[in-house]
């Protein structure tokens, strides 16, 4: 599974060099198509692409192929699209968008024996169904480079758990975890070891029982990548993970906040894998009250350990 994902991943990289030379070339010709679309590898960019290549080149009939999900208006599209058709450039356009779909078509192939693979393996749901996705984000958001099968089905089906309930894990860096570390939990001892080996640890250098020296602790685990990026967008959340990333983030800083926020999830990814824990979000509410009543505590004992005694009042 590690291979297929790996491979995968680097068709991924390969496909949007290509959509990075497309830009390139079009810039090149002076089609500013990048003003007005912010993805050329979507809908419209590509019909547009596809239309150029056929020997289309007037800009109002190319501006037609917009997809009315785009913001830009026809006209804006249109004056995008004056360039100076260069022979040159358009073969390197027509170079690199057949590699552009050359890749597509390997990725659909990993798709396919990624899924066969899956049917290979042991349900370890004991026909437990796949809880539902009711969260509107999760529902909305669809990413281009998906694969196209229901792969959170299937690793909950050989996992029996879902990693997607944690917040800030898609299916995507679910799979990324199960394909480099496993399923099987008990190769770390505690779930401290899980996160040393990722090294999302804290690197403090000691001396006589005292910390003498903080270090950096860099690291290519894809494991460790995928959970700072799925810690990073837990900055909107209005979730418990996220509330604590953001008091994290005023407190420490945004990249030792990240790194804490990964250990955070890689703790919460080696529970529900090795104790089959159910994670449920309690709300950015929750952890706010709760953090309150911490702030509340610490206080009462720094007074009473200055001899003072803290007395609550109604706020005005």
């Amino acid at each position: 599974m590690r291979t297929y994902w790996r491979q995968r991943n680097d068709l991924v990289q390969s496909a949007g060099r290509h959509i990075l030379r497309m830009q390139k070339a079009l810039t090149q010709m002076n089609v500013q198509l990048a003003n007005v679309l912010s993805d050329l590898s979507g809908v419209t960019g590509q019909a547009i692409i596809k239309a150029i290549l056929g020997g289309e080149r007037d800009p109002h009939k190319l501006a037609t192929f917009r997809d009315p999900r785009v913001k830009a208006s026809e006209e804006q599209i249109a004056r995008s699209l004056e360039g100076n058709w260069q022979e040159d450039l358009l073969f390197v356009l027509k170079q690199e968008q057949d590699g552009y779909k050359f890749c597509q078509k390997q990725m659909a192939e990993c798709d396919r024996q990624l899924q066969h693979y899956f049917k290979q393996r042991e349900d370890r749901s004991q026909g437990a169904p796949l809880p539902e996705e009711k969260r509107k984000r999760r529902l909305r958001k669809k990413k281009g480079n998906a694969p196209q099968f229901g792969m959170r089905a299937e690793l909950f089906r050989i996992t029996g758990t879902d990693l997607t309930r944690i917040d800030g894990i898609d299916v995507m860096t679910a799979m990324t975890i199960l394909s480099e570390a496993g399923w099987d939990m008990s190769k770390w001892e505690t779930e401290h070891h899980f996160v040393s080996w990722l090294r999302l640890c804290p690197d403090n250098r000691i001396s006589g029982n005292k910390i003498i020296g903080k270090g950096r602790m860099p690291t290519n685990n894809p494991i460790s990548i995928a959970l700072k990026m799925a810690a990073s967008t837990l900055r909107l959340s209005n979730t418990y993970l996220g509330a604590q990333f953001r008091r994290f983030r005023t407190r420490l800083g945004a990249p030792v906040a990240i790194k804490a926020m990964a250990a955070k999830l890689a703790r919460l990814v080696y529970r529900m894998l090795r104790y089959g824990m159910k994670y449920v979000d309690k709300g950015a509410e929750f952890y706010q009250a709760q953090h309150r009543q911490f702030q509340i505590k610490y206080l009462k004992m720094k007074a009473a350990s200055l001899g003072y005694k803290v007395i609550p009042t109604q706020a005005a």
